[in-house]
Formats: structure tokens, sequence, C-alpha cells
């Protein structure tokens, strides 16, 4: 069986860490680069963090750091969920890894042009680099498998009441994206609340023993503790890692097929992914949205990806 080929454009991020550790190693995935975007923290940081996981897990792969602010609302990032460096918590050895000189959105273009097969593109942060990628060279969309994200949202947002924070961070860009006409799957927080890290979790991840899984509990260390905080969770929602997942078996997702527009224009609901779950609006159907997941498997999912490391 072929390889699915992927790039991951992520901001690392605790959850984002987790999902670069399922991917890189999984035996039907290759993972081809890492992009970076700001987003759980400043670009700055969250490109460290990608070159401080890689290293720290023996990784043979490319990080390209990408857009440090949204295409046109100014910058947010998520500082109380993810800390200072948007990965607190694990104590990494001094970084030798380099960034690569070409920047994330070109290194997406020149990778999907030149590939003669297709490319699945997994975001896990705000969409900037993805959306600027599709304004500058319109032809990759002949070139995407799929586009698989997180964020969003068609019940409750996680930043305010309607949004959440990847779409909010940069909605013009997820519009770019969602309106592509490519075929999309939607991994929002109607399924990621569902997939919550109780300390009983951590601890059987903790006993696979080896590298992936120290850090899978120093991670979610902090991270159980911060929405613990800001949101009274007594454990933390793995958001990202679902992308993965479900490129992994896609079985562990429930989707239904909706028509989904972006807000970008309302003062208060701005970022919104309206997901017409019923089909009133008599619009085609433009993403798969996930609306079920198989919690079980999906932590099944993720132990075995601890395992595949030494």
């Amino acid at each position: 069986m072929n390889k699915r080929k992927i790039i991951l454009d992520c901001d690392p991020g605790h959850d984002d860490a987790v999902a670069i550790i399922l991917a890189a190693k999984n035996p039907n995935l290759e993972l081809l680069g890492i992009t970076v975007v700001a987003g759980n923290q400043t670009l700055e940081n969250t490109q460290r963090n990608a070159l401080h996981l890689v290293q720290h897990l023996d990784l043979n792969l490319p990080v390209y750091a990408g857009c440090g602010q949204p295409m046109v609302r100014d910058k947010v990032i998520a500082g109380d969920i993810h800390g200072e460096t948007g990965l607190d918590g694990p104590v990494f050895e001094k970084l030798n890894r380099e960034i690569e000189a070409d920047h994330a959105v070109n290194y997406i273009i020149k990778t999907l042009m030149n590939s003669p097969e297709k490319i699945t593109m997994v975001t896990t942060g705000p969409m900037t680099n993805l959306g600027m990628a599709l304004r500058m060279e319109p032809k990759i969309v002949n070139k995407i498998q799929e586009i698989v994200f997180m964020g969003g949202s068609y019940a409750n947002g996680n930043v305010t009441p309607a949004a959440e924070f990847n779409i909010l961070a940069d909605a013009e860009a997820a519009h770019v994206c969602i309106s592509s006409g490519l075929p999309i799957t939607m991994v929002g927080l109607d399924v990621t609340r569902k997939a919550l890290c109780y300390p009983e979790i951590v601890e059987r991840m903790r006993k696979v023993g080896n590298k992936a899984s120290d850090l899978f509990t120093d991670l979610m260390a902090f991270f159980c503790k911060t929405q613990k905080e800001v949101y009274g969770w007594e454990g933390g929602p793995l958001h990202d890692p679902i992308t993965i997942a479900y490129l992994i078996d896609p079985t562990v997702l429930t989707t239904k097929a909706m028509n989904v527009t972006i807000d970008t224009s309302s003062s208060q609901s701005y970022g919104r992914t309206n997901c017409d779950y019923f089909g009133y609006m008599k619009k085609e159907p433009n993403v798969n949205v996930g609306i079920d997941i198989d919690v079980e498997k999906f932590w099944d999912i993720v132990e075995d990806g601890l395992k595949l490391y030494d």
C-alpha cells in the first residue's frame, strides 16, 4: 500500500506536538515536512518549538517557518493555554537543528507543484500559510488530495461564544481554504472536546516507557493544568492529533457533509464556522464535518503511535 503523503502545517503547541509524534513514524503516512505558523505563540516561538520536537525525537524532517501574522487581522496568540514559550512544561536539550531557508508558503507551493502524487494538507493552527499558498499559486488545488484541518465548531467556540481559536486567528485564510473546492475534513471542537486527556490516560501513556511517552507525559502535565484553569476540564482536550488519527484510521471519526462558510464580517461572530447541519440553506455541502469520535479507538491510536519510538 502506498503511503499517504502529507505536509503538517502547525503552531506547536502541546497538542500539535502530539500530532507530530503520531504523523512522523506511522507506516501508512509519509510526513514530507513541517511548516510553522504563528498561533499558539509567536512565529519565533512556534518555529523553535517545532525544531525542539524533531531534534528531541530524532526525526529527519525539515521545518519551515511561515507567516508570523494573519492575512488581514491583528495577530492573536494562545499564551494562556500554551504558556510563554508555546510549549511550556518539557525541558529540551540545547537546540542544534536549524530552520530551513525557504519560506513555508514557498515550500508548500514547490512541493505540491513538483509532486507526481497528490498530497494531503493537514493544518492544526491558523490556516494562514495554506491560504497564502492558494492565493499565490491557485494551480496547487490540482495537487492537493484533501485538506484536513483542526478548527471551527458547529456548536460553541472556545475563544468567543461563536469562534474557535484557529479560525478566529485568521478567518480570511480559513475562508480561502474552505472555499477552494477541495475535499475538506473539519476536525472541530465538537469532536475534540470529547477526547479529554484524563489523568488515567496520561498514566496509561507514561507506561509505554520510551522517549515519546515521556514527552507526552511532560506535555500533558502543563496542558491539562491550564485547560482546567481556563475551562474547568479535568483533562485537556487533545485537539490536533485527531487530524492525524483520522488519516491513520478514518473510522475514528463520524463525519457529516455540510455547507460551511466562515464569518469574516461580523463584529460579534467573526471567525465562526457556519455549518448548515440540517441543510436549511439548500446549498451544496463542501466540508465533511466531524460530529462524533470513537474515543477509545483514538487513545489506542495514540498509544500505538508512541510505541513506534525507541
